[in-house]
């Protein structure tokens, strides 16, 4: 692969996926683009590229999005985030949406499924003080393959004992052979959707909660601000939005104000661009 046919490469993943990779990443591109090519039956990353700028196959544009697609991702990953969805945000929107007795979340980039699976046991867990509400979790992500694995469900050893305390294991998963399976109770509290980050999702509607962790980290800054910025268009006027341990809005776009008591959990920034903060915890 020349020079010039990776930085083709590179054009076509930031228009495809928002993906923006530096020159030093090609030893990534080849890593992952290998089994592309063994499974389109391609010679090399040379006719790879060179079929992609024909235009001749989207099925080979879209397999060459996923494999470049981060796809880490484990039960209850991080721990804090879950912690403040559970003691601080599942509190807070129980007492503001009394009268509505209605709750909508969204995971962006949501990969195989288990930060909204994960949600989804804490909620049910909490089902005693949830008695008649309608809790919606919408879950998306770019990879039409990771997707149909999340709705499946089904979990290798090694990936359950990711993050999974072993009491809800025993509790929400079913031994099927050699893996596990959420159980369709679970399963069936989540709305998984194909969505591409870079384009409209204003259709998605309003959330009192967003989970998007861990992606913008690979977008530029234009379009970083510009997903924040359509983001904060979605959540509602006191909604919660949290992003991963290592992304920031500083300098990046003030649509949102970070949440002074909580690291990673930012707010929609009032009129004014004052900050509104949370209650350590609202019983």
């Amino acid at each position: 692969m020349t020079e010039a046919e990776f930085e083709a490469l590179r054009a076509f993943l930031k228009a495809r996926s928002g993906l923006s990779l530096s020159a030093d990443k090609r030893y990534l591109v080849e890593s992952r683009l290998g089994s592309v090519c063994s499974r389109f039956k391609i010679e090399s990353l040379s006719h790879l590229v060179r079929e992609i700028r024909s235009g001749r196959s989207s099925a080979l544009e879209k397999a060459t999005v996923e494999a470049m697609t981060t796809n880490e991702t484990f039960f209850f990953r991080d721990k804090a985030p879950f912690d403040l969805f559970q003691d601080v945000l599942l509190p807070k929107y129980l007492k503001e949406r009394a009268a509505s007795r209605r709750l909508r979340i969204w995971c962006a980039a949501a990969s195989t499924g288990q930060e909204p699976y994960s949600l989804a046991m804490l909620l049910k867990e909490a089902a005693a003080r949830m008695a008649g509400w309608q809790v919606e979790i919408i879950a998306s992500d770019i990879s039409t393959e990771v997707l149909e694995k999340a709705k499946a469900g089904f979990y290798n050893q090694f990936e359950v004992q990711r993050g999974l305390p072993a009491r809800l294991l025993v509790k929400y998963f079913a031994q099927v052979g050699d893996q596990w399976q959420i159980s369709p109770e679970i399963r069936s509290m989540v709305d998984f959707r194909y969505l591409n980050l870079i384009e409209d999702f204003s259709r998605l509607g309003t959330f009192d909660i967003v989970y998007c962790r861990n992606v913008l980290i690979y977008f530029d800054a234009a379009l970083k601000a510009d997903v924040l910025r359509r983001i904060a268009n979605t959540m509602a006027p006191d909604g919660s939005l949290l992003l991963g341990a290592s992304e920031t809005i500083l300098g990046v776009t003030d649509a949102l104000t970070l949440d002074a008591a909580h690291r990673g959990l930012y707010t929609k920034t009032s009129g004014a661009g004052a900050p509104r903060m949370l209650a350590s915890a609202v019983r």
